[in-house]
């Protein structure tokens, strides 16, 4: 896979389909240049590869963190029996 097809996919699946702009901030670039590697009119320099490991690490981290707080939450709900939300008692 080139250089441009993991920075293109790693940005997309971190921000989204307009990705360049927040990844260039995270890296400390222009988001022009962010756009010129993804063309591959420039390329990618070779430290931004494992940077884009650590933001995906991170990313997975807070990810993994929020679906333990869910489930957890949602075995609360069941425990309980309110796993639906309640109607509005006035309709």
């Amino acid at each position: 896979m080139k250089g441009s097809d993991i920075l293109r996919r790693a940005g997309e699946a971190l921000y989204g389909e307009r990705w360049q702009a927040p990844l260039s901030r995270e890296l400390g670039v222009t988001d022009r240049t962010v756009r010129n590697w993804a063309a591959e009119r420039n390329n990618c320099p070779h430290d931004v590869p494992e940077k884009l490991l650590k933001l995906l690490r991170a990313r997975g981290e807070q990810v993994n963190g929020l679906t333990i707080l869910i489930s957890q939450h949602l075995d609360d709900l069941r425990k309980i029996g309110t796993t639906r939300p309640r109607r509005n008692q006035e309709q």
